[in-house]
C-alpha cells in the first residue's frame, strides 16, 4: 500500500505538470489493483485532456459504475467523451443527467444531437474549401495563425530544431513558441520547409509558452498569451505559476519593447487567446475566472489610451456554455468566430460565428463541414477582403497532433431577403409585436425579431437552404412552419396565428372568453352553482392573463316587457361582476352591463313593443339569453399601448 501511495503521488505530480500521457500510464497501472475514486477521476482526466476520448470514456464509465463523484464536471467530461467518439444516445443521456444535477442552462438540444450530426455531415458547406498546409505543419501541435503582411505567425511546441528527424525526439514538455513563415513559401504539397523560423523578438520569446498573437491595425501594438500552458489543457496550479496571462508589446525603434502584463490578468485564474478589433477599441479573450458560465468563457474589454482598460464583460450565455469556449477571433467585418464544445456540433471543439447587435449577440452558427469535423477544430481566422483564413484541427489526415489548414471562401454567399406579414387566422387582422424565431435544420436559432405595428417583418438568409420559422404572441397559439430559400431576390411569407383556446370570436367579431353558457333561473339574477363553475373559469383566465380588461355583457330574449328585460340583464351582469371581484379580481379590470334585448343574435322579436313581431321556438329564444365576457383591450395589448381609461359602451 505504501508503494501505491508513492505511485499515486508520482502520477499526481505528472498530472499537475500537464504530462497527461505519462500520468495516464501510471494511473492505468495503479487502477488495475486499486481503482479508487481519485485514481479513476485522474485516469479519465488524463485521457480527456490528451484528447484520447475512447480511453477517457472507458475510464469515466468505470468511475460512475463504482462511485458517485461529487463534482458534476466529471459527468460533463464523460458526456463530451461519448460525443467525441460518436456514441450520441449515451451522450444525450449523460448530458441530461449533468443538466439535472448542475441545474445549468442546457448547452443545446441534446435529443437532436445525433440527427444534427447526421444531417450536417452529409451536407458540406460549399462556401468553403479547406486545405492542409503541409509545408508548415510538424508532428506537434501547430495552431493559431495570425496574418502579418507577407508573413504569417503561428504557435507550435516544435522547438528550434526544425529538421524532419525531430520526430524521434518528441517530448511532452516542449514549450509553445511563435514561428513565422513567408506566405510565398506556404504549400499544400511540400512535406516540410526550412523557411519556418522562430520569431526572435526581445521581450517576446522567453522560457515560457507564448501563443495567440493579435495586432493593432498599424502593426505597432501586439497582444499575446504567455505562460506555462499546453494547448487546450486549460488548468491552473497553486501560486498561479501555470496560469495564462495576456501581455502587450509595442513596436519601438525597430523592435518589440515595453512588454507589460494586462491589468486584468491574475495569479488566481487564467486569461488568454486575445483578439483585437480592427479599430483597436475592444479586446476579446477567454478566461476561467470565477463567475463564468462554464469551464472557460469568452470575455471582452474596451481598450482606451494610455494602457487604460474598461470593465471586463462576460459575453453571456448566448455564446458561453457549461463547456469550453476558446480561441475568439474578431474579423475586420465584426464577425466573432470562436470554438466551443458546448454548442451542438460535429465533433469536440467546433468553430462558430456570431455578430453583436443592439440587444446582444446573435445565436452562434456552426460553420459545418469542411471547416468543422468529428475532431477538434479551433483557432479560426478569416480575412473578409481576401476571403481567406485559417483553422487548426487534429482531424483525420493531419500530419501531427494539430495541423494548420487554409480556409478559402470559394464562392460568394447568396443571400435572400425574406419578407412577410403576420395575421390573425380568422379575420385576417394584422398582428403587431409578435415574436418570430428562425432556426436552421439543426435547430440553431438564426434570427429572433418582432413584427412591426402592421404585422410586417423581414430578414436575410442564405439561399437554397431549409429553415424553421416559429411565430408566437400572447393570447395566440404558437405556430411553426417550414420554408426553403431560393436564389431569387426575395421570398414572401404570409403567416397566421390562431387565438388561444381560452378565447374565441362571437358573431359580432368581438373577442370573448370561451366558457359554457351561463344560465339564470327565470326572472332571477343570483349565481347558480353551475354558473359559479363557469365564472371561476373567468377568474382563472383573468389571473393567467393579468393585462386583460373584461366586460360582462348580459342579454335577454325579446319576450316580456322591454324595460324589465333591461333591468333584469343589468342585475345579472352585476351579479357576475360582483362574483368575480369577490374571487380576487381588481374592480378596475372587470366591467358589467345589461343590454336587455338590444343586441339579439337572431330575428326573434316576440313582444308587443315591436311592430315586426316574429314568433320563434324556445330554442331560438334561448340563443338570445346569454352572458358573455368580452376582452375590451386586446388591440391595445397587441400594439403594446396602455389600455384606455374608459370604455364608453360599458359605462
Amino acid at each position: 500500500m505504501f508503494g501505491q501511495t508513492k505511485e499515486i503521488k508520482a502520477a499526481d505530480a505528472l498530472f499537475e505538470e500537464y504530462f497527461y500521457k505519462s500520468a495516464s500510464e501510471v494511473y492505468k497501472k495503479i487502477a488495475q489493483t486499486n481503482p479508487s475514486e481519485h485514481v479513476l477521476e485522474r485516469l479519465g482526466d488524463s485521457y480527456y485532456y490528451n484528447i484520447d476520448l475512447e480511453e477517457a470514456a472507458e475510464a469515466y464509465a468505470l468511475l460512475f459504475k463504482n462511485f458517485t463523484p461529487d463534482n458534476p464536471k466529471f459527468m460533463f467530461k464523460y458526456a463530451q467523451s461519448l460525443r467525441g467518439i460518436g456514441r450520441f444516445d449515451e451522450f444525450n443521456l449523460w448530458m441530461r443527467k449533468f443538466r439535472d444535477i448542475s441545474k445549468g442552462r442546457p448547452t443545446g438540444d441534446y435529443v437532436t444531437q445525433k440527427d444534427a450530426y447526421s444531417t450536417a455531415s452529409k451536407k458540406a458547406d460549399p462556401t468553403f474549401k479547406v486545405t492542409n498546409l503541409r509545408s508548415i505543419n510538424s508532428i506537434y501541435s501547430d495552431f493559431g495563425v495570425t496574418d502579418f503582411g507577407n508573413t504569417i505567425l503561428f504557435s507550435s511546441p516544435r522547438g528550434r530544431a526544425l529538421s524532419i528527424e525531430e520526430k524521434d525526439s518528441k517530448e511532452e514538455n516542449n514549450f509553445l513558441d511563435i514561428f513565422s513563415v513567408r506566405k510565398k513559401n506556404i504549400s499544400s504539397e511540400a512535406e516540410y520547409l526550412s523557411s519556418v523560423r522562430p520569431l526572435y523578438a526581445k521581450g517576446i520569446k522567453s522560457d515560457l509558452n507564448e501563443s495567440s498573437i493579435t495586432f493593432s491595425l498599424d502593426k505597432k501594438t501586439m497582444y499575446f498569451t504567455r505562460n506555462n500552458f499546453v494547448k487546450k489543457k486549460f488548468l491552473t496550479v497553486k501560486k498561479g505559476y501555470n496560469n495564462l496571462k495576456i501581455f502587450k508589446a509595442e513596436w519601438f525603434n525597430g523592435r518589440w519593447d515595453n512588454v507589460v502584463e494586462l491589468p486584468f490578468s491574475s495569479d488566481d485564474y487564467s486569461v488568454g487567446h486575445p483578439s483585437l478589433s480592427k479599430d483597436g477599441s475592444r479586446l476579446y479573450f477567454i478566461s476561467d475566472m470565477p463567475g463564468g458560465v462554464g469551464q472557460t468563457d469568452i470575455y471582452a474589454v474596451n481598450v482606451y489610451k494610455d494602457n487604460v482598460y474598461g470593465i471586463v464583460e462576460n459575453l453571456g450565455p448566448t455564446i458561453n456554455t457549461e463547456g469550453r469556449e476558446m480561441f475568439p477571433f474578431i474579423s475586420d467585418d465584426e464577425v466573432l468566430y470562436f470554438s466551443s464544445d458546448g454548442h451542438i456540433g460535429l465533433g469536440d471543439l467546433d468553430v462558430y460565428a456570431t455578430r453583436k447587435e443592439i440587444d446582444g449577440y446573435t445565436n452562434p452558427i456552426n460553420l459545418k463541414f469542411p471547416v468543422n469535423s468529428r475532431s477538434d477544430d479551433f483557432a479560426f481566422s478569416m480575412n473578409p477582403v481576401t476571403k481567406k483564413g485559417y483553422v487548426s484541427s487534429n482531424r483525420k489526415g493531419s500530419s501531427g497532433l494539430d495541423d494548420i489548414y487554409e480556409v478559402e471562401q470559394i464562392e460568394s454567399v447568396c443571400i435572400q431577403t425574406v419578407a412577410g406579414i403576420l395575421r390573425e387566422i380568422q379575420f385576417k387582422k394584422y398582428l403587431p409585436e409578435a415574436k418570430i424565431i428562425v432556426k436552421d435544420e439543426l435547430g440553431t436559432i438564426l434570427k429572433s425579431i418582432i413584427s412591426d405595428e402592421n404585422g410586417l417583418f423581414s430578414f436575410e438568409l442564405p439561399c437554397n437552404q431549409k429553415f424553421i420559422i416559429t411565430t408566437s404572441k400572447e393570447y395566440y397559439k404558437e405556430n411553426t412552419a417550414y420554408f426553403e430559400t431560393s436564389e431569387k431576390t426575395t421570398l414572401d411569407l404570409d403567416l397566421a396565428l390562431e387565438i388561444e383556446n381560452d378565447f374565441e370570436y362571437d358573431s359580432r367579431n368581438e373577442l370573448i372568453i370561451k366558457i359554457n353558457t351561463i344560465y339564470f333561473d327565470s326572472n332571477k339574477w343570483n349565481i347558480r352553482s353551475e354558473a359559479a363553475i363557469e365564472l371561476d373559469k373567468i377568474v382563472s383566465i383573468m389571473t393567467k392573463y393579468p393585462k386583460i380588461i373584461v366586460a360582462s355583457a348580459s342579454h335577454t330574449d325579446a319576450k316580456g316587457n322591454r324595460a324589465y328585460n333591461k333591468i333584469l340583464s343589468q342585475r345579472r351582469a352585476k351579479s357576475a361582476v360582483d362574483y368575480i371581484i369577490y374571487k380576487g379580481i381588481s374592480p378596475e379590470r372587470i366591467y358589467g352591463k345589461g343590454f336587455g334585448e338590444d343586441e339579439l343574435t337572431n330575428k326573434c322579436v316576440d313582444n308587443d313593443a315591436h311592430s315586426n313581431r316574429v314568433k320563434c321556438s324556445k330554442l331560438q329564444h334561448q340563443e338570445n339569453r346569454r352572458t358573455s365576457f368580452l376582452v375590451l383591450n386586446i388591440d391595445e395589448i397587441e400594439a403594446n399601448n396602455k389600455p384606455k381609461k374608459t370604455f364608453s359602451r360599458w359605462e
